[in-house]
């Protein structure tokens, strides 16, 4: 058995990079750590292993700064560091590969890694250069103004990866980064992991491969229950030593005895199967059998399982027990376990039991009411089987480790009693001792006369699991094995000299070189296009029902009409771009010309008019920080935030004018309302503006962290974005960009009225969608916000010289709202389709 705290030295040498003394963290009062002690020296690769919940993950995020310890010392090259954050991390040279990675899906590649890496980085050489420099020394080929949402599982491995790689750092820590690549993919990563310890940098490597450990790992160090339970030189230890020491105890084999003898009977069969990415596939699953899935990363796997779930059309036939199954037929029948189950696994918003149950609701009904004493019973058998780590049935499915789940996962899958298993890489993630149990699961329901398809990059575990095995290469079948044939090394063969084999590394995407045209109608300003195209074409239909329509004063009109509009939708853009929505913006707007209407006046001096503007743009810094702090700090939601807001502000302004009262200065109406040909200026200012916005947005960190934040926030803080400050800031933005409608709709209306402003809310928020903003956050553009407003204008004014009723106005703009969102939507689905 392994000794504890191993000081010996194999491959580094020197002093220890970092030390973590005495290490706690509690999550409310459950422990996660306790009392971890471990040291990292240079020049040497240190495996971290333990089970799904061992608190691998957590330590990592405490060196990395993700996470603050509770209690304990960590000191970085004998100095200890008294707050560990993000930056702090990147500034002593600790680059982190998460296993889960932090990529910001709706930035493009090369914004991705702008935003994630020090500027130092970049000095005085081209930002492509370096990204692609940076991106090749992992093999990654994907064009650099992808969205990075379009990368697959693999390649966003990959990605995070490079990133890493990139600080050229002092300590690498990789989380499980193996888990989605193929042995190409996995020799690559060895090869620059032995480049970098050869320079000196300490590798701390987490994984769930014995086979990886011995490949690339110098020293060990096991987890179990959040304590260090042994650590060794990788050559002095055994892996059944390993094994015990993980789980705690010994366990007999890694997979369960195969079907003894080849059934006659055929569960499940699926024949000629044909769609854009398979070609003519057909193969039968015996009852009893398990039947694998083999092939290069790319060649077809992830598509037949697909189909094979009913999650996708294809030409053929499929039968489950003699059955002809349709498409829907399967998808009822068929229970999926995806690879990536953070995307299609888990039901982020739900709790732990919720995400076991909600396939198999009807399973536990009594007289069509839910029996929770059932719906428990039944949880929890499922779960001491496969041995799930929860602090309680109830607590949110994402304060679980991966790996548990992916056990939850599984649990659904069993707990819907299906006629058929597709499980892809379903041990993907998931620690020695529970892979063992789900392959027991998996083989007594297999036994039980279930049909069971397992997808899997390891041909270890297919050969070790599985009767039958099918090898694929551009989405055909190019070999079957049966029996004794289902070997590691006639899987890989198979695999790697098919005729037919794919050009799918896991590294490459479809590089193909865009125009500048073809890249903007593939960006967030796409919207404009057909948004310009409708403003037009609107415009010529009612001045073919009235000459009057497009004369300059008309034009001028709603030009003058929309600068209010679209100063304060600008505003509302920035809080959408970040996820949230400001629904105080309107009595914000009202408020600040109540607030002018004291000052600017007639009578009033020219210093007495500035301290006038100073008050309006102080009150909306003021509202924006309340807001930020609120929904930051507070623990406020942005609707329940800005919603007290918006009864406060309006309370405040009948509380300074009970009705219209203090006249705006002639002077600065004239101003503010100058006019140059058809335009007013103030209009031109907001374009200047806006187009100023969008150079903020694509390219500066300012921008990028903007909607870094609304693509995602747990990415955005694990990239080391100051995710509170910048939410706060960006709610002030929001504000001040009101208070300049504000000055506009002063101007408008000429008198401070209480009243005012209320409907810019919701018109603010249809601008936005109008102008292709994503109400989730992470996409959106000023441009066509601006657009949405004059839209807007245009329609409402078009109904005026139509002869229109008022109620018009409303059906109008709740259609033009239903388009908007009907065509963002298809966009999406497109996309990810894609």
């Amino acid at each position: 058995m392994a000794e504890l705290g191993v000081k010996e030295i194999e491959a580094g040498t020197g002093n220890v990079v970092i030390r973590l003394a005495g290490i706690y963290k509690y999550f409310s009062v459950v422990p996660a750590l306790s009392d971890v002690s471990v040291e990292f020296y240079p020049g040497e690769v240190h495996a971290i292993l333990g089970e799904n919940g061992a608190g691998k993950s957590t330590l990592m995020n405490i060196i990395s700064g993700t996470l603050q310890p509770t209690e304990g010392e960590i000191s970085f090259e004998g100095q200890p560091i008294h707050q560990m954050t993000p930056e702090v991390a990147k500034s002593h040279g600790i680059g982190i590969c998460f296993q889960h990675p932090a990529i910001l899906e709706d930035l493009s590649i090369l914004e991705n890694l702008r935003v994630a890496l020090p500027a130092s980085v970049f000095s005085g050489r081209p930002p492509q250069e370096v990204v692609q420099q940076v991106l090749d020394t992992v093999g990654l080929r994907v064009p650099l103004r992808m969205r990075a949402d379009s990368l697959t599982v693999a390649q966003k491995h990959l990605f995070e990866i490079a990133k890493a790689l990139a600080l050229k750092p002092k300590v690498l820590i990789l989380d499980e980064p193996t888990a989605s690549l193929d042995q190409e993919s996995t020799d690559m990563l060895f090869d620059r992991i032995r480049e970098i310890v050869g320079a000196g940098t300490s590798v701390i490597y987490i994984t769930h491969r014995l086979a990886e450990l011995r490949q690339i790992a110098h020293r060990v160090t096991v987890l179990r229950d959040g304590r260090v339970r042994g650590a060794e030189l990788v050559r002095n230890i055994s892996d059944a030593d390993l094994v015990s020491l993980i789980v705690g105890r010994t366990l007999k084999a890694a997979f369960p005895p195969k079907s003894q003898r080849a059934s006659e009977e055929i569960s499940f069969s699926i024949a000629g199967a044909n769609s854009k990415d398979l070609t003519d596939v057909s193969f039968d699953v015996p009852r009893g059998q398990i039947v694998g899935v083999a092939g290069v990363a790319g060649n077809g796997q992830p598509e037949l399982m697909r189909v094979l779930a009913g999650l996708q059309p294809t030409e053929g036939t499929i039968t489950l027990r003699g059955r002809v199954l349709n498409q829907h037929e399967l998808l009822r029948e068929a229970a999926f376990m995806p690879s990536d189950r953070h995307i299609e696994g888990v039901a982020s918003g739900l709790t732990v039991r919720e995400n076991a149950t909600f396939s198999a609701l009807e399973k536990f009904a009594v007289g069509g009411i839910i029996s929770r004493k059932k719906e428990l019973a039944q949880v929890e058998s499922i779960f001491g089987e496969l041995a799930v780590k929860t602090p309680s049935m109830e607590a949110p499915i994402l304060s679980l480790s991966g790996g548990n789940q992916q056990k939850v996962v599984m649990s659904r899958a069993l707990l819907s009693e299906p006629g058929l298993i597709i499980a892809d890489e379903p041990t993907q993630g998931v620690d020695v001792g529970a892979r063992f149990e789900i392959y027991r699961i998996l083989r007594e329901v297999s036994a039980s006369g279930t049909p069971v398809i397992v997808n899997s990059s390891d041909a270890v575990e297919l050969e070790g699991l599985c009767d039958k095995v099918v090898v694929m290469s551009r989405g055909h079948l190019v070999e079957t094995l049966v029996g004794n044939e289902v070997t590691e090394e006639r899987i890989v063969a198979a695999a790697v000299k098919a005729e037919t084999h794919g050009g799918g590394s896991a590294s490459r995407v479809k590089a193909s070189k865009t125009s500048g045209i073809a890249h903007f109608l593939q960006s967030d300003n796409a919207p404009a296009v057909p948004l310009a195209l409708v403003t037009v074409l609107l415009g010529l239909f009612v001045y073919g029902q009235n000459d009057n329509f497009l004369s300059f004063y008309n034009i001028y009109n709603i030009f003058l009409l929309a600068t209010a509009l679209g100063f304060i939708a600008m505003g509302q853009t920035v809080a959408l771009l970040m996820g949230g929505i400001d629904l105080s913006v309107g009595p914000l707007a009202g408020f600040l010309v109540v607030v002018a209407s004291f000052f600017i006046n007639e009578d009033k001096s020219a210093v007495m008019m500035l301290a006038g503007f100073l008050l309006m743009f102080a009150g909306a810094f003021i509202t924006g920080t309340i807001n930020g702090v609120l929904i930051r700090f507070a623990n406020f939601t942005p609707i329940a935030a800005t919603l007290a807001m918006y009864i406060a502000i309006q309370g405040l302004s009948f509380l300074l004018r009970d009705n219209p009262d203090g006249y705006i200065s002639s002077v600065v109406t004239d101003w503010v309302n100058w006019q140059w040909g058809p335009f007013p200026v103030a209009f031109l200012t907001l374009v200047a503006v806006a187009g100023v916005g969008e150079y903020i947005l694509r390219r500066t960190k300012a921008g990028w962290r903007l909607r870094a934040i609304g693509s995602d926030e747990h990415s955005s803080r694990r990239t080391g974005i100051r995710v509170d400050l910048t939410f706060i800031m960006g709610y002030i933005a929001c504000s001040l960009l009101t208070s300049l409608g504000a000055v506009m709709l002063m101007t408008q209306i000429g008198v401070g009225d209480p009243r005012q402003g209320i409907n810019y809310t919701l018109s603010s928020i249809t601008a936005v969608v109008l102008g292709g903003t994503s109400l989730t956050g992470g996409r959106g553009t000023f441009i066509g916000t601006i657009l949405g407003a004059v839209l807007l204008t245009e329609v409402l004014n078009a109904v005026t010289f139509l002869g229109l009723t008022q109620t018009y106005q409303y059906l109008f703009q709740g259609v033009l709202i239903v388009v908007a969102a009907l065509i963002y939507s298809t966009v999406r689905r497109r996309e990810v389709s894609r």
